[in-house]
C-alpha cells in the first residue's frame, strides 16, 4: 500500500487532502468492519436516518401509555410524505402516507406549552414531561427509516429488527465530562436531566464515534508503515479526528429531520444545543452525513508554500509579536458562551488525540473562567461583576493590539453582535466595543457590513441577528489628537455625514445594514480625538455620541421622504400611520393636503382605494403588474408609467422582484426614465417604518422584502442596461417576455 503523498504528481496541499480522504476511507472500512453489523440495509436499500420520537408516559393516571413526543409528521415537502401515528391496542405505530394538503397531515404532539396524549388525549404540562425526564423515564420509539431510492429518498414505516439492533449497550469508556450546570441557556436538553456530554447521544451513536476514535492509532501507524514520516501520520490522525467531530455534528440525538430538504440538521444549527423531541439518528457509514468533502476541499486551498506559525497566547497578556497586520474577531459581551459549547467537540477530540498532545488535552474539560464574555454564571450571578470583567478585559486586549499594530495598515475587528436598543437608544454591546476600542488608542475610520453567514442558517433578522458581520476598520489615533469640543463634534458630524451617507446608499448598503454602517462615519468624527467634552469639561460618552448620530441618520432617512414626489410622500406616511389598514376619508384629506395632493388624484393614478367614508392604500396583489404567466400588462404598465409616483413603482418592483427576478424587475426598470433613485429611496424609507414594528410577525414579510430588493439593486440594474440596449421598450407586445423563465423563490 504507497500513501498518495509518495505517488507525486500534486500540487499544493492535494497530496495531503486525498491522503486524508484515502485513510478516512480506510478508517471507515476499518469501523465497518467492527460494527457494521448495526446498520443494516431495508429491503436492499442503504438507510440514510432512523427517525426516533422520544416518549414519556401520560400523566393521566388512568392512561398510563408511552406518549410519542413529535414536533411534525411530515418527513418531505417535495414529495409530500408524512407518518401517521395509529393507536393500535397498546401501541402506536406508524404508517407511511402521502397528503395533498397540510391539513391531512395530523398536529404534533408536543410544543413549549406540554404534550398531548394520542391514547386519550390528555394534554400534559411540559413540567410533566420534564419531570420523566429527569426521571429517567425518557425513552424513544422507531417513527420511519429513510432510505436511498434508485430516484432519490425513500421512506419506510418502523422496522421491528432495525429497532432491535439499535438497542445496544453503552461503550464501558465513553467520555463522562459534565456539562456546564451554570448555563441553562446554552444546553436546553439538560432541563430533562442531561447532565453529561454522553448523553447527548444514543447508545448506537456513542458505539461508533468510540470506535472512530480508537481507529485512529491504528491509522497514524498504517501511514508510517506505508512510508510516511512521524509529523505527517499525526496530521492525518488530527484531519480525520475533525471528521469524528463532523460526524458528532450530524450524529447526536439532538439532530433533527428537515422535512424541507430532506435531510438531517446539525446539532447547532445555532449557537446552543436545543432539546428535539422527535430527532434523526445518521448513518455514519452513509455518504450525505459522514463525508470528508468539506475537510478535502478546505486542506486543497491551505497555501504550501508561505510559512506560518499558529500560537495559543492570551489577548490580556503583552502580545509576542510587533509591527504585525491584525484582524480578529472578538467575543460578542454576553452573546454566546462558545467555551462552553465547544466542549461538544472537545471531549471527542480528547478521546482521540489526548494521548498524542497530552498537554492540549489534560483535563476532562478546559478552564473557562478566563473567556472573555459577560456571564454572571461565572461570577456568583452578579451581572454589574461579569460587565466590569468583560469591559476591562476588552480594553486591555485592545491595549496589547493597540502595542503590537503596524502604523501602515488598518486594524480590522469583526462585529456579529446585535443587543436590543435600550429605551434611550444607544446599544450596550456597541457602546462596550467602541469605548474600548477608543480608549485603547484607536480612531475608527469606518464600518462596512460583510457577509458572514450562511443564507440557511436558523436564526435571522427576525430574531435580531444581523445578516452581516460589521467590520470595524480602525487605524492608530496621532498622540496629538487630544481633545475636541462638543460644538466642534456636532458641527463636524453635520457636515461630514450626510455625504458618507450618501456614498452607502450609492454602494447599495442593504437598510438593515444601514445603520450599523453609519456608524462609521458617526465614530470615524468622534474618534480623531481622544476626547470630547462640552465647556464645562463633561465628557461626551459614546453612548451620547451613538445618540447624536442616530438622529442624524434619522434626519437624513427623513430628507429622503421629503424629496420624494408629493403622491409617494402621501403614501410613505399612510404606510407608517396604518400599513395597508382603513382610514377616515376626513383624516386621508388632511394628510393629503399637507402632501400638497388629493385623495381624488391619489386614486385617480390608483395609489388609494376611497371608499364609504374610508381610504386605505392598495396592497401590492391589488397593483400587480404582471399576469400568471410572468409577462408584463400593458395597461397596468402605462398607468404606472403615467403615475409617475416612486410608491408605485416600488409595490410593483417588489411584486416583479418576487415572482420573476432580476430580469423581470430590470425588464420593468427599463420603462423608468428618472425615478431610479427615488424608488430606491422609497424602498428604505419602507424599510426604515418596518424596523420599528421588527417585533410583529405581521410586519416581517414587509420588513424583509424591500431590504432584499435593495441589495440586489446593482444587479436589477444590470438586467435594466441590458433590455434598454436592446430598445425593448414594450414585453408585452408580440414576444414573450425574458423574464419569464426566472422566478425569485
Amino acid at each position: 500500500m504507497t500513501t498518495k503523498k509518495l505517488v507525486g504528481g500534486y500540487r499544493g496541499a492535494e497530496g495531503l487532502a486525498e491522503d486524508i480522504l484515502y485513510y478516512g476511507k480506510l478508517l471507515k472500512s476499518k469501523a465497518f468492519d467492527e460494527i457494521g453489523d448495526l446498520y443494516p440495509t431495508i429491503d436492499g436499500k442503504t438507510v440514510i436516518a432512523w427517525l426516533w420520537a422520544r416518549t414519556v408516559p401520560c400523566s393521566n393516571p388512568a392512561c398510563g401509555h408511552r406518549m410519542p413526543l413529535v414536533h411534525s409528521f411530515k418527513l418531505s415537502t417535495k414529495q409530500k410524505v408524512f407518518v401517521m401515528p395509529i393507536v393500535d391496542g397498546d401501541k402506536i405505530r406508524f404508517e407511511i402516507r402521502h397528503y395533498a394538503a397540510d391539513k391531512d397531515v395530523p398536529a404534533g404532539t408536543v410544543n413549549s406549552k406540554g404534550a398531548r396524549c394520542l391514547f386519550c388525549g390528555t394534554e400534559s404540562k411540559l413540567a410533566h414531561v420534564r419531570a420523566q425526564a429527569k426521571a429517567g423515564n425518557m425513552s424513544a420509539q422507531l417513527m420511519a427509516v429513510v432510505a436511498e431510492g434508485a430516484r432519490g429518498r425513500v421512506y419506510l414505516p418502523p422496522d421491528e429488527t432495525h429497532e432491535q439492533i439499535a438497542n445496544v449497550e453503552m461503550p464501558d469508556d465513553v467520555p463522562d465530562s459534565e456539562m456546564n450546570q451554570n448555563c441553562p441557556d446554552l444546553v436546553s436538553g439538560r432541563g430533562y436531566g442531561f447532565t453529561q456530554w454522553n448523553q447527548l447521544f444514543t447508545n448506537r451513536q456513542l458505539t461508533a464515534l468510540t470506535t472512530f476514535g480508537d481507529l485512529i492509532p491504528e491509522i497514524q501507524e498504517q501511514v508510517l508503515d506505508d512510508g510516511g514520516d512521524k509529523d505527517y501520520a499525526d496530521a492525518i490522525a488530527v484531519y480525520l479526528s475533525f471528521w469524528i467531530n463532523r460526524v458528532a455534528n450530524y450524529n447526536s440525538s439532538n439532530c433533527g429531520w428537515d422535512s424541507s430538504w430532506s435531510k438531517i440538521r446539525t446539532v447547532f444549527g445555532r449557537q446552543a444545543i436545543s432539546m428535539t423531541w422527535d430527532f434523526a439518528e445518521a448513518n455514519p457509514f452513509e455518504h450525505s452525513s459522514s463525508d470528508f468533502d468539506s475537510i478535502v476541499t478546505s486542506v486543497k486551498k491551505l497555501p504550501v508554500t508561505v510559512g506560518g506559525e499558529a500560537q495559543r497566547h492570551s489577548a490580556l497578556e503583552k502580545l509576542p509579536y510587533s509591527n504585525v497586520l491584525v484582524s480578529t474577531d472578538p467575543p460578542y459581551y454576553d452573546n454566546i458562551g462558545y467555551a462552553n459549547l465547544s466542549e461538544f467537540f472537545y471531549v471527542w477530540l480528547r478521546r482521540s488525540l489526548g494521548a498524542k498532545y497530552p498537554k492540549l488535552f489534560a483535563r476532562n474539560t478546559f478552564d473557562k473562567a478566563d473567556e472573555l464574555i459577560a456571564e454572571p454564571a461565572r461570577h456568583g450571578g452578579d451581572q454589574t461583576s461579569a460587565k466590569t470583567f468583560f469591559e476591562d478585559g476588552m480594553f486591555r486586549a485592545l491595549q496589547n493590539i493597540h502595542a503590537a499594530a503596524n502604523e501602515d495598515f488598518p486594524v480590522t475587528i469583526y462585529y456579529a453582535f446585535k443587543q436590543r436598543e435600550s429605551k434611550d437608544g444607544a446599544s450596550t454591546g456597541w457602546e462596550t466595543m467602541l469605548t474600548a476600542i477608543i480608549r485603547a488608542g484607536f480612531q475608527i475610520v469606518g464600518t462596512w457590513p460583510m457577509r458572514t453567514e450562511m443564507a440557511s442558517r436558523m436564526r435571522s433578522h427576525e430574531s435580531n441577528a444581523l445578516a452581516t458581520s460589521v467590520v470595524l476598520v480602525c487605524r492608530k489615533r496621532p498622540p496629538e489628537n487630544d481633545y475636541m469640543s462638543k460644538n466642534d463634534f456636532v458641527r463636524t458630524l453635520k457636515a461630514e455625514l450626510p455625504k458618507k451617507l450618501d456614498a452607502l446608499k450609492q454602494a447599495n448598503i442593504a437598510p438593515l445594514d444601514m445603520a450599523q454602517a453609519a456608524i462609521g462615519p458617526g465614530m470615524e468624527v468622534y474618534s480623531r480625538c481622544a476626547r470630547v467634552a462640552d465647556m464645562q469639561d463633561t465628557p461626551l460618552t459614546v453612548r451620547d455620541a451613538l445618540k447624536m448620530i442616530n438622529a442624524e441618520v434619522d434626519e437624513y432617512l427623513n430628507k429622503q421622504m421629503r424629496n420624494l414626489d408629493a403622491a409617494s410622500q402621501f403614501c410613505v406616511t399612510l404606510f407608517e400611520q396604518s400599513a395597508f389598514n382603513e382610514i377616515p376619508f376626513g383624516d386621508a384629506d388632511t394628510l393629503a393636503r399637507a402632501k400638497n395632493t388629493s385623495v381624488a388624484d391619489l386614486n385617480r393614478i390608483g395609489a388609494v382605494i376611497s371608499d364609504k367614508g374610508d381610504v386605505r392604500l392598495r396592497d401590492r396583489d391589488e397593483i400587480k403588474i404582471i399576469d400568471k404567466k410572468r409577462q408584463l400588462q400593458s395597461d397596468r404598465l402605462k398607468r404606472l408609467v403615467d403615475s409617475k409616483c416612486a410608491w408605485l413603482w416600488l409595490q410593483a418592483l417588489v411584486n416583479v422582484f418576487k415572482a420573476a427576478g432580476l430580469k423581470g424587475s430590470g425588464e420593468l426598470l427599463s420603462h423608468l426614465d428618472d425615478k431610479l433613485e427615488a424608488v430606491k429611496d422609497a424602498a428604505y424609507c419602507a424599510y426604515n417604518i418596518c424596523a420599528k414594528h421588527a417585533d410583529d410577525k405581521d410586519w416581517n414579510n414587509e420588513f424583509s422584502v424591500y431590504n432584499e430588493l435593495v441589495s440586489e439593486w446593482s444587479d436589477i440594474l444590470v438586467e435594466r442596461e441590458k433590455f434598454r440596449a436592446k430598445k425593448v421598450k414594450d414585453a408585452s407586445k408580440g414576444q414573450q417576455s425574458l423574464f419569464a423563465t426566472e422566478a425569485t423563490t
